[in-house]
């Protein structure tokens, strides 16, 4: 087994069978293995130095009505709302006093005539604080709307494809998505020039070994500057509302299968992982994760963005609460990086 994690480092892709099993191996010794090199290869990048994102939820609108998600437009029990252009510039006011250099927008996914709203939105931040970095994370849109975002002053965009494998993708969403769009999109942003991320839900419903490691595969050639991977966490008002959460162990083992696989990549350790269990972000980061991104949303709508339940939002998962993300990192010996952490890939 070692020796397919240290194929993996020196050469970053392996044989579909070889992903099955390192997704499936028991042995501890193995595992630590496995978490000691991708930690290994992410301090060689990136030091002992974590990123901050400040995140911005938006809005809970949205028109699809994907399955899992818990702002789908068919659920009549959300209190939906949209932050104005005055509360967005404040957020970002606010996280720039505390130290914040890269400002995530995300939201469900409007219509177009929405697009010259948020590229206002964008130029407003691009003015106001040019030294920056501004993320975008608003689903699906054409080509027209995303470089209307790109030359307003978007730098990155995350858009997790979910699953790679076209029969999960519909059991996933609904009528009228398919993959194939969802993958065009991810192509056009990189031709932009976006920091493109991309990736997946660990236990979603349907999903098995067989589309994780198609998934794995499809990051490896993808190659987006960022990976966002995090646990299916169910919601209450969906149709998957009884399907088990996804785990944590697994999680952590795919950040690194994909550190090794991809040494500069920035890889969250997400807000799900830290709502299933209390160290889960810490296990993301001892895995080869490098990003964290607490929450600059007004704290009375951080309930309403509720894709799924139990979200965490407070504490080390705030703006607020740094001071206690910062004796958190230090406990495993990692620290805040305050620049706007940008990829090695996107610094040549």
């Amino acid at each position: 087994m070692r020796g397919l994690i240290d194929t993996l480092r020196d050469h970053h892709k392996l044989a579909s069978h070889e992903y099955r099993e390192l997704l499936t191996m028991c042995a501890p010794e193995d595992v630590k293995y496995l978490m000691d090199q991708a930690r290994e290869v992410a301090q060689g990048q990136f030091g002992t130095g974590i990123y901050l994102r400040g995140l911005i939820e938006l809005s809970n609108v949205c028109r699809n009505d994907c399955l899992y998600c818990g702002i789908r437009r068919s659920n009549r029990n959300v209190s939906r709302y949209t932050l104005s252009r005055q509360q967005v510039l404040a957020c970002c006011e606010q996280g720039y006093k505390i130290g914040f250099r890269t400002f995530v927008l995300q939201g469900g996914e409007w219509g177009e005539e929405r697009s010259q709203w948020i590229a206002d939105i964008i130029r407003d931040i691009r003015h106001g604080w040019p030294d920056c970095a501004i993320t975008l994370s608003l689903g699906e849109h054409t080509r027209e709307t995303y470089a209307l975002w790109r030359d307003a002053g978007a730098d990155r965009y995350l858009l997790r494809h979910e699953t790679h494998n076209e029969r999960l993708y519909r059991l996933l969403h609904p009528q009228g998505m398919t993959v194939q769009h969802r993958l065009q999109c991810l192509d056009r942003l990189k031709e932009l020039g976006y920091q493109v991320g991309a990736g997946i839900m660990v236990g979603a419903p349907f999903q098995s070994l067989k589309t994780i490691v198609e998934d794995i595969q499809y990051l490896i050639e993808f190659q987006p500057h960022m990976i966002g991977i995090g646990p299916f966490i169910p919601q209450h008002d969906t149709p998957f509302a009884r399907f088990p959460a996804g785990k944590v162990d697994l999680t952590a083992r795919l950040y690194a299968i994909l550190r090794l696989a991809q040494p500069q990549a920035l890889i969250p350790s997400t807000t799900a992982m830290a709502t299933l269990s209390p160290d889960g972000r810490l296990r993301g980061i001892l895995a080869g994760a490098n990003v964290v991104m607490p929450n600059l949303s007004p704290e009375d709508n951080r309930k309403l963005y509720a894709l799924y339940d139990n979200k965490a939002a407070l504490g080390a998962e705030s703006a607020q609460g740094i001071k206690k993300l910062e004796n958190e990192l230090a406990t495993i010996g990692y620290h805040i990086d305050w620049s706007r952490g940008d990829s090695p890939s996107t610094q040549k």
